[in-house]
């Protein structure tokens, strides 16, 4: 069973090094941001992830693309 199914869209051809390292670079991110990381499929190089401070509120065209989403880990409520 697939969690998303964009992956699932992917199958096996899914480029699973491409996936850990957005995902890896999602969570470094994730500590130094006040937004949630996504990562994202894209054509050209499998996986990518973004930052939603970048663009705001994500575009339906991106969120269609969402496989993952890391949680920021800064907060500025004590």
């Amino acid at each position: 069973m697939y969690a998303s199914s964009n992956i699932a869209r992917a199958g096996y051809q899914a480029d699973q090094v491409a996936f850990v390292a957005a995902l890896d670079r999602a969570h470094a991110r994730s500590f130094h941001s006040y937004f949630t990381q996504y990562v994202l499929t894209d054509d050209e190089t499998g996986y990518i992830a973004v930052d939603e401070g970048d663009y705001g509120a994500l575009p339906k065209t991106m969120l269609d693309r969402v496989v993952d989403t890391v949680p920021t880990k800064l907060t500025d409520e004590f």
